[in-house]
């Protein structure tokens, strides 16, 4: 059985587990967490992880990361300025942070997600070289009320997670689970 198939397995079988209406935003979100380079396969996938979801009884949507950056600094009025010096373009990324937070609330909004939904996230290795995933998390989980799905291409060990193994590591709160067991 291939990775992305035992993590689609390992997922299905913590979110079929009734959930805690009590639960701190922080511990409602859960990463699904696998090897970079099943990006694509996993991809592929993301359906089976829809298909566990609703056979749970709850509701999905996905929200894709993967093209925010460029949607966000296209119509910057600097932009060719920024791909020529990348380094003018730190101080900037706060607002990146707002204006994915911005996109995220007003999709939350328009798909009216409730209490029984999963909110996906997919495309979070994207944000490499420009946010932190725990940043984006930290601003998102608050504005779920059913749990927050991270798709997290990289690893996680002893409760540290590095995206794409390129990050030092980060410790979270959230529900880990991989292709070998769910914890």
């Amino acid at each position: 059985m291939s990775r992305v198939k035992q993590l689609v397995q390992s997922y299905g079988s913590h979110i079929a587990v009734p959930w805690r209406s009590d639960a701190a935003a922080a511990q409602r979100v859960i990463f699904c967490v696998y090897n970079e380079n099943e990006e694509l396969r996993l991809r592929a996938k993301v359906d089976e992880f829809e298909l566990a979801t609703r056979q749970a009884g709850h509701t999905w949507v996905l929200f894709d990361l993967t093209d925010s950056f460029a949607n966000w600094l296209a119509p910057q009025r600097y932009a060719k300025s920024y791909y020529e010096k990348p380094h003018l373009l730190s101080p900037l990324l706060p607002r990146f942070l707002t204006h994915i937070t911005e996109e995220f609330t007003t999709f939350l909004e328009a798909k009216q997600v409730g209490e029984d939904s999963v909110v996906a996230l997919k495309g979070v290795g994207s944000l490499f070289g420009f946010l932190k995933v725990k940043e984006v998390v930290d601003k998102l989980a608050p504005l779920v009320k059913g749990r927050l799905l991270v798709f997290f291409p990289g690893s996680y060990e002893n409760n540290n997670y590095r995206l794409l193994d390129g990050y030092d590591g980060w410790n979270y709160l959230a529900v880990p689970i991989t292709a070998d067991k769910d914890l």
